[in-house]
């Protein structure tokens, strides 16, 4: 069955106007709201406002106007069921075959600094999660091959395919929308339980990223969740283990530490050395002196682009995975040209998104902020009976000792 009408009421319209004017040549009839018809109507596209839809006005500043029968009952239901095809009629409930919605920004809301305890919760969606539950729902039950999207980015590509998306595959739609309205609610009550301090329970909802091929050892099974593929990218090489994954996590905490030039060089996640330097080469050669054992087959990760003279250095050994936030493309190239090769990660600053330290225990899970306060204006204390010299500073430091 084809898509003959669409309901559009979304937050972040990035590539919003591009999408509904392939909607409109599809002949598809586009219900908004707000903001969203306004922009679209601004760009010459047809737009039916949703008022017209439920015959009630948008009220309280927004706040009401996709809660209503009309639009629950044009999602929720069931084609080509006879009682629901009558209640429908009998209801005046227009068919709804593709819903757009994307949620009110309350995450990157309360990551602002500063924000108050109203700015967060005006950015509470209502209507938005109400939708997409109800359409996610009727993905469930309905095996209409007219089954309607669940989008949050928009391209002509879904724009197209939609009419022919059968259930199978409308169904993992509809396990991402309930993912993401579960996180959704599950970060609102986090915020708020630590802005009230109030005794309610700590939720976790996480999207996975992949299936591992396996966790620590081959005979265990693993995944992987969360926004670890938004915080690096993998340019080259295999899949990361299990132990890659944490490898690198404990590499990019250590390396944060540090705001100068420096290398690191891990096992295990535990550091074998680390070294500092304007120059990155002396600073490979000072965290690659303290242990030139150990690092066989580990991490190295430095917090300034990766140079060809640094790649000559540290291709001299065998490594994991090598982490930068940029590659030059001759240190690059030459790095995968090793055999075997590193696998060469970028690693975006600033990309974390939950300022939470996880550690799982027996039975339950520690949360804490992340340490990352500035240390200023410490007072040093030398415990030993004979204060180290200058000299003794030097060698240490030259050495990568500290």
């Amino acid at each position: 069955m084809k898509i003959t009408r669409a309901l559009i009421s979304v937050s972040d319209k990035i590539g919003l106007v591009e999408f509904a004017r392939e909607l409109d040549k599809l002949g598809v009839e586009i219900i908004s709201t707000g903001g969203t018809g306004e922009l679209l109507r601004h760009n010459g596209v047809a737009v039916r406002e949703i008022s017209n839809l439920t015959g009630f006005p948008e009220v309280l500043d927004g706040r009401v106007k996709t809660l209503h029968p009309k639009v629950h009952g044009g999602l929720l239901y069931i084609r080509g069921n006879p009682e629901h095809e009558a209640a429908a009629r009998e209801c005046g409930f227009e068919p709804i075959d593709l819903l757009v919605v994307n949620l009110y920004p309350f995450e990157a809301t309360i990551a602002k600094p500063g924000v108050s305890l109203a700015e967060a919760i005006e950015q509470i969606d209502i209507g938005g999660p109400s939708m997409l539950r109800s359409a996610a729902k009727i993905t469930n039950q309905s095996r209409s091959s007219s089954i309607r999207l669940i989008t949050m980015k928009f391209s002509r590509q879904c724009a197209i395919t939609t009419a022919r998306r059968r259930s199978s595959c409308a169904s993992a739609f509809a396990i991402k929308v309930f993912v993401t309205t579960a996180h959704y609610d599950q970060t609102i009550a986090n915020f708020l339980n630590k802005e009230q301090t109030t005794d309610a329970s700590f939720s976790l909802a996480l999207p996975l990223v992949t299936r591992l091929r396996y966790g620590e050892n081959p005979h265990q099974s693993a995944s992987l969740y969360g926004n670890f593929d938004e915080c690096f990218e993998k340019l080259h090489g295999k899949e990361l283990s299990f132990n890659n994954i944490l490898d690198i996590s404990a590499a990019s905490d250590l390396i944060s530490e540090f705001a100068e030039p420096t290398i690191a060089i891990l096992k295990h996640t535990n550091p074998c050395g680390v070294g500092s330097d304007n120059d990155l080469r002396e600073a490979w050669m000072k965290a690659f002196a303290t242990d030139k054992q150990a690092p066989f087959g580990g991490i190295i990760i430095c917090n300034r682009p990766l140079a060809l003279p640094l790649a000559k250095a540290i291709s001299e050994i065998f490594s994991e995975v090598i982490i930068a936030p940029e590659f030059e493309p001759d240190a690059r190239a030459l790095l995968q040209k090793e055999k075997p090769a590193a696998d060469p990660i970028a690693h975006p600053s600033g990309s974390e998104k939950t300022p939470l330290d996880l550690r799982s225990v027996r039975g339950g899970l520690l949360v804490q902020e992340k340490d990352t306060a500035e240390l200023k204006g410490l007072e040093t204390k030398v415990v030993t009976k004979r204060p180290p010299t200058k000299k003794k500073w030097r060698r240490c430091f030259s050495a990568g000792v500290l």
